[in-house]
């Protein structure tokens, strides 16, 4: 028999918010002058740690992950498409 507490450490869902939390935490030590001493090169880290939030979130907790094959295609899609816009129009514009 399991108690609650074990079960929730256990879940993936758990694992998921803890991974989501230390990316908000490294984005917030990149942004705040630490780590690369390049403005354009933390931006551009902070930006993909944002995007892979992104997935996360729509994977996970709008469960994306066993949604049809098409429409997590769309979502991949999306944004992959989405970060790379944004990040050239950054890095170009």
């Amino acid at each position: 028999m399991t108690t609650p507490l074990i079960s929730l450490v256990k879940a993936r869902f758990t694992a998921v918010w803890l991974v989501l939390v230390a990316a908000t935490l490294i984005s917030f030590w990149l942004g705040t002058d630490h780590g690369l001493s390049s403005v354009e090169a933390r931006t551009v880290l902070i930006m993909l740690v944002a995007f892979i939030k992104v997935r996360f979130v729509g994977l996970y907790f709008m469960e994306l992950r066993d949604a049809p094959h098409v429409l997590r295609g769309l979502f991949e899609g999306y944004c992959l498409v989405v970060c790379a816009m944004i990040l050239g129009f950054y890095l170009f514009g």
